[in-house]
């Protein structure tokens, strides 16, 4: 069982997540980089860092220094969600290939979600497999996409819809690299925080509405415990459901509305977190619909977001047609049929296999238009 943070104690913690012989420790404190011995998660003599232009220039140096006597090469790939592609995902072949990395080569993402996500993707397709490291240097990924092996790109037509399941060794979250992290990218993590209250845990939930504003200024006590209280929610979950069979889905609240607004925007417009934020309140807007919560419940939600500057509301330029095309192409739709994460209440998800089309309709004409 996993033991509950203290709210007060910002000392180094170790996180579990419990799967088997692919279990793995996460590591949360003020100076992880330095004090986590990275040597200790690579098996063999050859490691390829993988990060982009914006933190290589702040945390290869320190990554690089870390490493023992090693053939350590790097990528630097492009800043951003529009380059979590395929012919990006090449230069991390291209590059592990041409410098002859083995089956005993481990993969270090440094980087937010774009750098993890491609990093673990690479790491679980090639020579069919090799381990990898997660070292998130965003909030966002610090709290989500580094935790619970799922990897992959983008495709022009859906988010995501290319990847594997690929558990890492280990994930060092830092929090001294949020000190160099702006703050729209900071609020677009904490859309990902005030999730795991919304779906598993109201406790939380009530202690993030009392200190948003902690939060809001970086107080690093109250960031440690939101990331550490995140990462025991997302482990319970993973451990019990590694590959989305079941229970899993609940940590996708609002994201078969998110990837549309991103797919429609080409990956250019709204960070993940952000549309992430407008898509918990659209499905909020279907469970009230569905007898499951009240106004006041949304409304709730949408001040905890605003206190963060997160948008609630969808693009100008995005209709109801554009929503439902999009999210019919999402990778949760199963024999033709959406699965919508809703709430039966604030800290209670559920996924809606046959959610009516017509509750679904009501929202995004209501958020968007026809």
């Amino acid at each position: 069982m996993i033991k509950s943070p203290s709210p007060t104690d910002s000392a180094s913690k170790v996180v579990q997540v419990d799967l088997g012989d692919r279990s793995y420790p996460i590591f949360i404190g003020s100076a992880e980089l330095s004090r986590v011995n990275l040597n200790t998660y690579i098996q063999g003599q050859k490691a390829l860092i993988v990060t982009n232009d914006t933190i290589a220039s702040l945390y290869l140096d320190l990554v690089l220094g870390s490493l023992d006597e090693k053939q350590v090469d790097v990528v630097v790939l492009p800043d951003g969600e529009r380059f979590k592609n395929l012919d990006h995902l090449n230069w991390i072949f291209t590059k592990l290939i041409e410098k002859k990395h083995d089956r005993k080569t481990t993969l270090i993402a440094l980087g937010g979600g774009v750098v993890g996500d491609m990093a673990g993707f690479a790491a679980a397709s090639y020579q069919r497999g090799v381990p990898f490291i997660q070292i998130p240097t965003t909030l966002l990924a610090q709290v989500d996409s580094s935790v619970g092996g799922k990897t992959g790109v983008n495709h022009a037509l859906g988010k995501n819809m290319l990847g594997a399941f690929h558990q890492p060794r280990a994930v060092v979250i830092d929090l001294n690299v949020l000190n160099t992290l702006p703050n729209k990218q900071f609020a677009a993590g904490m859309a990902e925080v005030i999730k795991y209250g919304l779906i598993t845990d109201y406790d939380f939930l009530q202690w993030l509405e009392t200190n948003a504003q902690k939060l809001l200024n970086r107080d690093e006590n109250a960031l440690a415990y939101a990331i550490e209280k995140s990462c025991i929610d997302k482990a319970m979950v993973v451990s019990a459901d590694e590959t989305e069979q079941g229970m899993r889905a609940i940590l996708n609240l609002g994201h078969t509305f998110g990837h549309a607004i991103e797919t429609f925007q080409e990956y250019t417009g709204f960070l993940h977190g952000e549309a992430v934020a407008i898509g918990m309140l659209m499905a909020m807007e279907v469970s009230v619909l569905a007898g499951h919560l009240v106004d006041q419940d949304v409304q709730r939600i949408r001040s905890l977001l605003e206190v963060f500057s997160l948008p609630s509301r969808p693009p100008d330029d995005m209709v109801s047609t554009d929503f439902t095309s999009l999210m019919y192409r999402d990778k949760k739709v199963l024999d033709g049929k959406l699965r919508l994460v809703l709430l039966r209440a604030l800290g209670d998800a559920y996924v809606e296999v046959d959610s009516s089309e017509s509750l679904l309709e009501k929202v995004l004409i209501s958020a968007c238009g026809s």
